[in-house]
């Protein structure tokens, strides 16, 4: 069992949906680095579900608290070490899943696992509310990102089976993902973004979605060959997110269905400098970056909590059943 990640820059998390808080210790920041608290809560509070309709009713306010590693604003070359408390909990509606795994959810998976000592509610480790640690260490990252000229964008563009327009410019991203709430920064799509969501929760139901990101600034030569390659690092990290059901990088699939001449990006000379003509390949060619944007798509599955009655199974006395899951969950994870 394992809950860390990174080599060099190395993250661990610990912590439980329903548990007295979560947290994330950090490794490989040296001394001297000048680290931001105040980026790393507006970081949490983006993250953090708003109110309305398309959001779960569970508030959680995410204050950080930082533990180690950071000393009059920069880092001491210790573990930085960063805690959430869970203020907000309501286990009484889980007792009644305890051996009726919910369809969707790691529930039967953790029990057997587990040999049924983990903690089951809300999902336990398994939850997406462990995204925060995420969250945490990822602030700290791009702190540092930022300092080397390396910045990442955002945004979603697809919410069920509404798409956002195609080719949407780095400053539109940056521009409009923050200002609505299912983070999209194609503004015209937003609306029917929300209203997909909408209806799928007074359906008693849930639908998923694909998220675009950019990381631009990146040198050429970043990665390894064979199993290092970027993709299958950021593969890695990005099938840690719960929910996350594929990964496609540069023009993905839809390059599968096209002609070498049309999907190979040729390279050009700008001011004395390499470029390249388009960036089909996402940013990566034989699993070192090219020096283009890094570009991938993640899609997410529909959230696995839907009020909906569905088919399961009384693992106590070992046949057929059905269930209807009560309690606080968001009708769309992606946003």
């Amino acid at each position: 069992m394992t809950f860390t990640f990174g080599k060099d820059f190395k993250m661990q998390v610990y912590g439980e949906s329903h548990g007295e808080g979560i947290g994330v210790i950090v490794e490989g920041f040296p001394p001297g680095l000048v680290i931001d608290k105040s980026k790393i809560q507006l970081d949490l509070d983006r993250r953090r579900p708003g109110s309305g309709q398309l959001v779960s009713s569970r508030s959680e306010k995410d204050q950080v608290s930082v533990r180690s590693g950071i000393f009059n604003g920069k880092s001491t070359g210790a573990p930085i070490a960063m805690t959430i408390p869970n203020t907000d909990v309501d286990s009484s509606s889980y007792e009644e899943f305890r051996h009726t795994p919910r369809p969707g959810h790691a529930d039967y998976t953790a029990r057997i696992k587990y040999d049924e000592k983990n903690d089951y509610r809300g999902g336990g480790f398994f939850s997406g509310r462990m995204t925060a640690t995420f969250v945490m260490a990822g602030s700290l990252a791009k702190q540092v990102l930022e300092n080397q000229g390396i910045q990442v964008f955002a945004h979603v563009v697809q919410i069920g089976q509404i798409s956002a327009k195609q080719d949407i410019s780095l400053q539109d991203i940056e521009k409009n993902v923050y200002g609505n709430s299912v983070r999209c920064a194609d503004s015209k799509s937003v609306s029917d973004m929300e209203a997909e969501i909408i209806k799928a929760k007074e359906d008693g139901d849930s639908v998923g979605g694909i998220i675009e990101c950019q990381i631009v600034g990146v040198p050429v030569g970043l990665g390894e060959p064979i199993f290092d390659s970027v993709e299958s690092v950021i593969s890695h990290a990005m099938f840690s997110i719960p929910g996350v059901k594929g990964i496609e990088f540069g023009s993905g699939f839809n390059g599968s269905s096209k002609r070498g001449s049309e999907n190979n990006d040729s390279p050009i000379i700008v001011d004395g400098k390499v470029q390249w003509l388009k960036n089909d390949a996402g940013g990566v060619l034989g699993g070192i970056s090219t020096g283009a944007p890094i570009v991938f798509r993640l899609a997410f599955k529909p959230t696995a909590s839907i009020a909906k009655k569905q088919r399961t199974i009384d693992l106590v006395k070992m046949e057929e059943t059905s269930i209807q899951i009560r309690g606080r969950h968001d009708p769309c994870i992606v946003p």
